[in-house]
């Protein structure tokens, strides 16, 4: 769902990254804002909870060209990670282009992955979007700690449709901007065929 700015010749875009809660989102959003072009950059918003919080900036990526004469601008969200937040996770998915699912690849998170996927498809669905046909990738982050589940057994159980995913270890960086390089390049794709 698109915003056009026809003044500034920009489209914009919302990626939600949505997962358990302490899964990585935040750091995802966070490492992506710090090492992001302050020229291309609006504010990193956080709007906290006792907690929770849900973070908020948009950057005009430079090397991503442009659509038809207009520049695209990424909006990033997190969604709260607790269940309890529900009705805020409802509200950032309205308008969404694209969903980053961060896991957490912990053994002990498993349970909570399969719940927070379980509660994407279901918020989705209750505003008229489908999972299978919005663009999503799926992250597999905390890769460094001891009691990370196999890649295989992450990709069993979350990834059944095999939609592009990605091994990372959000505070360092790995796999952190090829997520979002996934995803936007989904995104790009779906805009371009919404015109033709």
């Amino acid at each position: 769902m698109s915003f056009i700015n026809y003044s500034s010749r920009e489209i914009n875009c919302k990626i939600v990254y949505y997962g358990p809660g302490l899964c990585g989102k935040t750091t995802n959003l966070q490492y992506i804002y710090n090492k992001t072009n302050p020229e291309t950059k609006g504010k990193l918003i956080s709007l906290s909870t006792e907690t929770d919080r849900t973070l908020f900036f948009d950057f005009l990526p430079l090397s991503l060209g442009e659509i038809r004469g207009f520049k695209t601008r990424f909006h990033l969200y997190t969604v709260p990670g607790q269940v309890f937040y529900d009705a805020s996770r409802k509200l950032i998915l309205k308008g969404v282009d694209g969903v980053v699912f961060v896991a957490d690849s912990q053994v002990e998170r498993m349970e909570a992955n399969i719940e927070s996927m379980e509660n994407l498809r279901v918020n989705l669905q209750e505003q008229a979007y489908d999972l299978n046909k919005v663009p999503f990738v799926i992250q597999y982050n905390k890769r460094d700690l001891p009691n990370a589940v196999s890649a295989e057994e992450l990709k069993r159980v979350l990834n059944p449709r095999n939609v592009p995913e990605w091994q990372a270890v959000a505070p360092t960086g790995v796999g952190v901007f090829d997520t979002l390089k996934s995803v936007a390049k989904l995104v790009l794709n779906e805009l371009r065929k919404g015109g033709q």
